[in-house]
């Protein structure tokens, strides 16, 4: 099976004052296309720098990323851009929604860079409303909707784009327990049937349940969760 994350002797300084914070310690981790990952770990890990660097939101300090093929730490600020809009669905704690837009409109918002004809930006908008079960709300407003649902419109519109990998920093983490599982069982249903890769960073292990291989990250390193058992 083809990988979709290679990362190799990677290294992520942070300067801080004076001061040279060093938060990923010569780190190495491959992900295969199809697998649903979870990231765990307590607060200051640095497991959301470690989803970042994957979803080219930040680069290294030193060594190599690839992702979908590409060698993004060499990527020019524009060209990262590009390649992120291309290949990356992203799935916050806090929806990020834009509260005077519709569930559609939100859904919308990435396909507004891309060349597709308003019809064929509708048509997506619709068939990924239909994946996440919420085609009946496609006009409501996000005041309008749960906390459950605002982060089903997330999922939405990372979906909406049909990018590689979804990276999802903490997407339970403002819901209560049955709406978190009914989140992560999409997550699931879409890696599943959709064949969708997804990464998850979460600090809570009934969510980390739900994925097909768990790693811990602890103090800048990795570490396999079969392990620790």
């Amino acid at each position: 099976m083809s990988l979709i994350v290679s990362l190799k002797n990677i290294v992520k300084r942070y300067t801080r004052g004076k001061q040279s914070v060093e938060v990923l310690h010569a780190l190495n981790l491959e992900v295969p296309q199809g697998e649903f990952l979870a990231l765990m770990g307590p607060s200051g890990s640095g497991k959301t720098t470690l989803l970042n660097l994957i979803g080219g939101l930040d680069r290294p300090t030193e060594g190599e990323v690839t992702v979908a093929g590409q060698r993004i730490d060499r990527l020019s600020g524009g060209a990262l851009a590009k390649w992120r809009a291309r290949h990356v669905g992203f799935v916050f704690q806090f929806y990020n929604l834009m509260p005077m837009l519709t569930a559609e409109r939100n859904i919308e918002l990435p396909l507004l860079l891309t060349p597709l004809s308003r019809a064929a930006r509708r048509k997506n908008v619709q068939a990924a409303l239909e994946i996440v079960g919420l085609a009946d709300r496609a006009r409501h407003k996000p005041s309008e909707l749960s906390g459950g649902q605002q982060q089903r419109v997330a999922i939405a519109r990372a979906l909406v784009a049909d990018p590689t990998l979804l990276v999802c920093d903490e997407p339970t983490g403002d819901l209560d327990r049955t709406t978190a599982d009914e989140i992560l069982g999409l997550l699931q249903t879409l890696n599943r049937q959709q064949h969708k890769t997804v990464i998850v960073v979460t600090h809570d292990q009934k969510a980390a349940d739900f994925a097909s291989r768990q790693l811990h990250v602890d103090k800048g390193t990795l570490t396999d969760a079969a392990s620790l058992a």
